[in-house]
């Protein structure tokens, strides 16, 4: 099958212009041919069809063919161009070459015109190819240039190891992310990023996925260079070539970090509000048994007294119970109400003149009959005199706070001791509630403070309560400027701090002063350490007034056994006198004084007991006591004794 040539004829003669199309076919080839004369025609006719090859006259009436040939380079077409000419010298023939023709032909000289038309096709097919491999070419660079510079911008880690698992390859965001350089990493494995917070089996089910040629996913914890954790996920795919052998493996990798800690959030938030709901529910059903369980008592008895039949002694019994249940179901009420004023932020701290020292004193005596009735001992510390004490703040609410502390000490407390207590530190008061009671996990020691909660919930069921105390205590204490903290261990009690401003109504200076506004009974102002050994804090707190009527410059030291007060006297030198209780537990006075006596025999000790027998004071002096005060211990023979063992009289 012949081959059709596609032949742009430009020639004003047709008879030339068909000589030449003979001479072609007889070369063997079919013809598709136009003939044009001007450079109007010749440009309508290059747009129109495609063309194989141009061959053109030289002299023409309307133009030339180097005009032609200009016209076919500003088309854009790359055919061969041929001048065919019967008058074309040398001179115009190199100036034909030079702008571009492929060849020129003589009309006297035909025979020349097939083989130049074959080697220009020819040459034109590999020019063609030429341009389309460099056309290929550069948009195979091009492609490679956007792939190169997107996995360089790329917003994720990018990086590919081999088949051993080497990386040869990372992008400027692992870098950035993880902190290592190409030169540190490059040739290197992975696993240098591990956190160690993960289990070997899980990168050992991703090596075999990828090995097997399958992609796989999954998220990755670990630790960049400077130390620091975080979450990326990861898509990891082996490469294969052209034989379908797997040659290295990309993993395509996205800092998850921050989405993990808002699912942390989100999470934490919905386990919260799950837990409050609980709470809450918790709360209700608990009220309902502690409402109940008073107006039970109340209604109960209530309808007990309108019998007619039951006895005087019967009645009286029955409304202490009604009375009892009353209150019971009153201090609920107190708590609800306060915990919802508390809510809407109704209530507002009103300061006022309050002596801590009195304030202390008084809920001691109210707590410690209940102390008695569990037969705990119940300890007081202040640390302030009177004058010092005698501050600025919410009387109400601070009585509130302490007392819900001291009535949980108690509550949960059953053996060991209960002390409350304050020191001045950093112009605050920080008072302390301190118990040997069941004590609160670590976990537990934040929510405690929450409303409606409890430690847990055999707490609630064996002891009872709200678990509003704690919530009252510490928005009280915030609304008088303070806050509220504790220490606790599990089985080994607890201790509640308050600490609150310091706002005294004289300045420290003053306090002294307005101390010792009165003459003391000698001394001129030095300094005694008077050691009390008492386990009964009422006692303790008696003989500390007495100490202070007399206006000496005292520092009082308590020992609440005759063993704590041998390691007292034996840490303290200064101690110029001990008033010593005769019946302690853990080891008595009379033991205990013939200790101090081996190490201090010069120390004074002054036995003090409710044992007046002649054959006590006997066995007092026999351990080493100086002296004897008989209990009750009456202020002008208490003054005797300190004057004549301190100030020598």
């Amino acid at each position: 099958m012949k081959k059709t040539l596609r032949i742009l004829v430009v020639e004003d003669s047709e008879d030339d212009a068909l000589l030449v199309m003979h001479q072609i076919r007889n070369g063997g080839y079919d013809i598709d041919y136009e003939r044009v004369q001007t450079a109007e025609k010749m440009e309508a006719a290059l747009h129109e069809k495609t063309w194989d090859i141009v061959l053109s006259d030289y002299r023409m009436p309307h133009f030339n063919g180097l005009e032609a040939l200009t016209l076919l380079k500003e088309s854009g077409i790359d055919i061969p161009f041929i001048v065919i000419s019967g008058t074309i010298g040398e001179e115009v023939a190199v100036q034909a070459m030079k702008a571009g023709a492929h060849d020129y032909i003589m009309k006297d000289n035909l025979k020349r015109l097939m083989p130049a038309i074959e080697r220009e096709l020819r040459e034109s097919d590999s020019r063609a190819n030429r341009k389309l491999l460099e056309q290929k070419q550069k948009q195979a660079e091009e492609k490679l240039r956007i792939l190169s510079q997107a996995v360089e911008q790329s917003p994720t880690s990018i990086l590919i190891t081999d088949t051993k698992g080497k990386i040869t390859y990372i992008n400027s965001k692992f870098s950035g992310l993880t902190g290592y350089s190409p030169e540190e990493v490059l040739g290197q494995n992975p696993r240098f990023l591990k956190s160690g917070e993960m289990p070997t089996g899980y990168y050992q089910k991703m090596w075999m996925t990828i090995n097997s040629g399958k992609e796989w996913s999954g998220e990755f914890h670990n630790r960049k260079k400077n130390g620091e954790l975080y979450w990326e996920q990861a898509f990891i795919s082996p490469i294969f070539d052209s034989t379908g052998t797997i040659t290295h493996f990309l993993a395509i990798k996205e800092d998850i970090t921050g989405r993990k800690q808002s699912e942390k959030e989100l999470i934490s938030a919905k386990e919260k509000a799950e837990e409050s709901n609980r709470l809450k529910t918790e709360f209700l059903h608990n009220m309902s048994h502690e409402i109940r369980t008073p107006m039970n008592g109340i209604m109960g008895f209530t309808t007990l007294l309108d019998d007619p039949g039951i006895s005087h002694e019967k009645q009286k019994q029955y409304i202490k119970f009604i009375t009892n249940s009353s209150s019971q179901l009153l201090r609920i009420i107190d708590d609800i109400l306060e915990i919802s004023q508390l809510e809407t932020k109704q209530v507002k701290a009103h300061k006022e003149k309050v002596c801590l020292n009195d304030l202390l004193l008084e809920l001691f005596s109210i707590f410690d009959m209940k102390a008695k009735e569990k037969k705990i001992p119940l300890y007081l510390n202040k640390s302030l005199s009177d004058k010092q004490s005698l501050i600025y703040t919410d009387t109400l609410k601070l009585n509130k706070i302490l007392g819900n502390l001291l009535e949980n000490a108690l509550k949960f407390t059953s053996a060991g001791f209960v002390e409350m207590g304050y020191q001045l530190k950093n112009n605050a008061i920080e008072i302390y509630i301190q118990d040997t009671g069941i004590g609160i996990n670590p976990e537990k020691q934040e929510i405690i403070f929450e409303r409606f909660s409890q430690e847990e919930k055999e707490v609630t069921r064996i002891y009872g309560g709200l678990g509003l105390g704690l919530s009252i205590a510490k928005e009280n204490t915030e609304l008088l400027g303070g806050k509220i903290t504790l220490k606790s261990e599990k089985g080994k009690g607890s201790v509640f701090y308050v600490t609150i401003p310091y706002d005294p109504v004289y300045s420290h200076e003053s306090a002294k002063v307005a101390d010792v506004d009165t003459e003391p009974l000698s001394g001129e102002g030095e300094l005694y350490t008077i050691l009390i050994v008492e386990d009964e804090e009422v006692n303790y707190l008696y003989l500390e007034a007495l100490i202070e009527l007399t206006n000496l410059n005292t520092k009082l030291i308590h020992a609440k056994n005759g063993k704590e007060a041998i390691e007292t006297c034996k840490k303290n030198e200064q101690i110029n006198l001990v008033l010593m209780d005769i019946k302690m537990p853990v080891m008595n006075g009379y033991e205990a004084t013939k200790e101090i006596k081996k190490y201090r025999p010069g120390l004074p000790v002054i036995a003090q007991t409710a044992y007046s027998a002649e054959e006590d004071k006997v066995m007092a002096k026999a351990a080493g006591c100086n002296d004897f005060i008989s209990k009750p211990i009456r202020g002008e023979i208490f003054n005797q004794i300190i004057a004549r063992y301190l100030l020598k009289e």
